[in-house]
């Protein structure tokens, strides 16, 4: 048990966490960059402290001044969010020796799920579908290379065992790029993850990217929350995310979601987690496995009502989980867009000072931000800087409501991508449903193309 929680992130995220702590009645200790003084969280926090200067590797990412701060301060539990150090085998287990609860999962189980290679074979020994590939690392001869190849079959892909956020991969459409693409993405891996090992996969066509999300404690309690479909995507990069899947059979999201229950148990996880899947032609095959909150967790809380952070927390207390998977009740749909200061077009970061902010409202509307008026984006950070999320009975009514609340978000001083947003969302693909990942990308290639002509 634990009353004080470092959160180890900012912007949205960490509001959200500061949410979900006060709601449990747990005090809360926030680190913040000098840039980041003002952040709200860093203002509600019942202590803040400073780490660094403005650059994330020289605060977020500095992992001994993150375990000072809890040090100093007396806070017993730490909240990584997502993307910093949420992942990183190394820093949980640095807080598992400092006595102190790193909440989400074991250090062992976030290596384990970060080597895509063993992440692979555990899902295959929980009988999780997985794609047809090699049987863990790509050989080093060249001729056992080649024979892997033509076992796969062409087109495949190469994947960095180590990699994540669409980065270590390269599809080889014929044995004669077999070689060195292995060479290059292996070099590629090395230099970006400091893991040269590669894998192999057949590659899918045309396949949708759906997404489960799993709450386990540790008392041997596991259950699912329905799916996301993250299908529309630019360069592997999330723009839309709704639930549930339009489309999808509910008798085989049920299965999957049993399978990943299961394999939960079996790997001994504990916290928030995400397994992530392609599905082509009503079959899911598995990918790999997120261990922390999904930046998309509204979505799964819109339609089921459960407070995914809060539970985080709970379980990471070691108490059980407050609901049981007959409890669980999938209301309506629900649509999330990302918010990123950029240009909508040309996806350009903009940085600046937002001079006006004013969120939307209405029913069934959810918004998760850090904005204010005054505040600097800078280029230290992501470009994410809100999230807007539509809840209602029908699809096509969660649609609308998010239409009209994009249409009413005002963020005035820097470009956002809100344009692009609106613009997405009346396309015909996406108001049919089930459109696959790459569909966007040949949206934006076509929309480019009739401008310039």
């Amino acid at each position: 048990m634990f009353d004080k929680v470092l959160i180890a992130n900012r912007g949205e995220v960490a509001l959200r966490i500061w949410r979900a702590c006060k709601s449990l009645g747990l005090q809360t200790v926030a680190v913040y960059s000098k840039a980041d003084r003002d952040l709200r969280h860093v203002k509600l926090a019942d202590t803040s402290i400073c780490i660094g200067p403005a650059s994330a590797s020289k605060s977020y990412l500095l992992q001994q001044k993150i375990l000072l701060a809890a040090k100093l301060t007396g806070a017993q539990a730490i909240h990584p969010g997502y993307g910093f150090l949420s992942e990183n085998a190394g820093f949980v287990k640095a807080v598992e020796d400092a006595g102190l609860t790193f909440i989400g999962p074991s250090s062992e189980a976030i290596a384990c799920m970060g080597d895509k290679v063993r992440a692979k074979q555990a899902m295959i020994a929980a009988g999780i579908p997985c794609v047809p590939g090699s049987d863990g690392a790509v050989p080093d001869s060249d001729a056992e290379i080649l024979e892997c190849g033509t076992k796969v079959g062409y087109p495949l892909i190469i994947k960095a065992a180590g990699g994540g956020g669409g980065r270590g991969m390269r599809v080889v459409n014929a044995q004669s790029e077999l070689l060195r693409s292995v060479s290059l993405t292996r070099e590629e891996a090395n230099a970006a993850f400091g893991n040269p090992v590669v894998y192999m996969e057949r590659f899918l066509q045309t396949p949708r990217h759906v997404e489960l999300q799993v709450l386990a404690d540790q008392h041997g309690n596991a259950l699912w929350l329905g799916e996301r479909d993250c299908s529309t995507q630019r360069r592997h990069q999330k723009l839309i995310e709704e639930s549930p899947a339009p489309g999808v059979g509910r008798d085989l999201i049920q299965e999957i979601g049993q399978l990943c229950v299961k394999a939960c148990l079996a790997i001994g996880y504990v916290g928030a987690g995400t397994f992530e899947f392609l599905y082509e032609n009503g079959e899911f095959f598995f990918i790999e496995m997120n261990t922390r909150v999904q930046v998309e967790h509204p979505v799964t809380e819109m339609v089921t009502g459960v407070d995914i952070v809060a539970e985080q927390i709970r379980v990471a207390m070691g108490l059980p989980l407050s609901i049981s998977q007959d409890q669980i009740v999938f209301s309506g749909h629900a649509i999330e867009c990302r918010i990123n200061a950029e240009d909508p077009w040309s996806f350009a970061p903009s940085a600046g000072t937002v001079s006006d902010w004013l969120p939307p409202g209405g029913p069934g509307i959810r918004v998760e931000s850090h904005l204010k008026p005054g505040f600097k984006i800078t280029s230290h950070y992501d470009s994410l800087i809100a999230k807007v999320i539509a809840h209602g009975s029908t699809r096509e009514q969660a649609i609308e409501r998010i239409k009209v609340a994009l249409s009413e978000l005002v963020i005035a001083g820097v470009d956002s991508n809100i344009p692009l947003q609106l613009e997405i969302l009346g396309t015909p693909q996406f108001a049919q449903g089930g459109a696959n990942i790459h569909y966007l990308e040949h949206y934006l290639d076509q929309r480019e193309g009739s401008q310039q002509s």
